[in-house]
């Protein structure tokens, strides 16, 4: 089993700070500005329906209607942030949203999501809720 020093840990937690106050500023306060301080080139993305750069998340974000964001679970692992959150305002209805951040130096530099629809528990095979 890894072994994971203070240092690490005090990152980890670092970054998961700057997750939450650079998506709460940029996605809820729809502050562009906040790109220039918590994102950094080359940002390289993973998400099938966005391109790389952040270009990308300067013309998006003015255009979302609607959109929240409310993480029920965070983790942290060195430079990686993982958040599984429900999105309103990204799709059509309500979604279901894990996305994993990397940083480096303090700037988000890279982006990965899963995307799905949220079925309510009684629609479910499990009976479980997704989020």
């Amino acid at each position: 089993m890894a072994q994971y020093t203070a240092a690490q840990d005090d990152q980890a937690k670092g970054n998961v700070d700057i997750v939450l106050t650079a998506m709460r500023e940029l996605f809820a306060d729809k502050d562009l500005t906040a790109i220039d301080r918590y994102w950094a080139e080359p940002y390289i993305q993973h998400s099938p329906q966005m391109p790389n750069g952040l270009d990308t998340l300067r013309n998006v974000v003015p255009n979302l209607e609607g959109f929240s964001w409310e993480p029920q679970r965070i983790a942290a692992q060195g430079d990686l942030v993982f958040t599984h959150s429900i999105v309103h305002g990204w799709a059509p209805n309500p979604v279901a949203i894990v996305d994993i951040f990397r940083l480096d130096n303090g700037r988000i530099v890279e982006h990965w999501d899963v995307v799905q629809d949220i079925v309510s528990p009684e629609e479910s095979a499990n009976g479980n809720t997704m989020v």
